[in-house]
């Protein structure tokens, strides 16, 4: 028995070294085929962080010049607010000089006709008063008018301002 076993003892580890040697050349590929994949797996991680810094970095340009576009819109939209301002109360003092001469001619009216005839006098102070409401509705209906065109020349440049500013986002 021991003669078979010497026989057969060559074939085995031949057998034997022929399994390791396949074993380790599978191994081997495996191996080789892992660091393949892992270096392209690596590869594509960087090229999509390059692309993600990319896309942010454009992105942020982009919101910046929005972002210019729209304070220059609403520098220019409250600069027209500002302006519009600015009429209203220039006008508005005009308004006042012109109420101011309305009160006064009405005042000098009624001083006039204070004095004469007692039948001219009630009829002149009845024309007085009317005068002196007539000129107190003017003046209100001035000051109304004054009030609402101001309001309009407001309203108005924050229109403009933001339909600009929408514009610019679009463009």
């Amino acid at each position: 028995m021991s003669t078979i076993w010497l026989k057969t003892l060559p074939y085995i580890a031949a057998v034997l070294l022929a399994l390791g040697a396949l074993y380790g050349a599978y191994h081997r590929g495996v191996s080789n085929t892992n660091a393949t994949w892992q270096a392209e797996w690596n590869s594509r991680d960087t090229r999509d962080a390059q692309a993600k810094e990319r896309n942010e970095a454009a992105a942020r340009a982009t919101e910046q010049a929005w972002q210019l576009k729209l304070d220059k819109v609403t520098e220019d939209g409250q600069h027209a607010i500002d302006q519009a301002t600015g009429d209203a109360a220039t006008a508005r003092a005009s308004a006042d000089g012109l109420r101011g001469a309305a009160d006064a001619l009405a005042a000098r009216l009624a001083a006039s006709q204070s004095g004469g005839n007692s039948c001219t006098a009630a009829a002149s102070a009845a024309a007085t008063r009317a005068v002196m409401v007539l000129a107190d509705v003017l003046k209100r209906s001035d000051e109304r008018s004054g009030d609402l065109a101001g309001y309009a020349d407001q309203s108005r440049g924050r229109g403009v301002t933001c339909e600009q500013a929408y514009d610019s986002l679009g463009k």
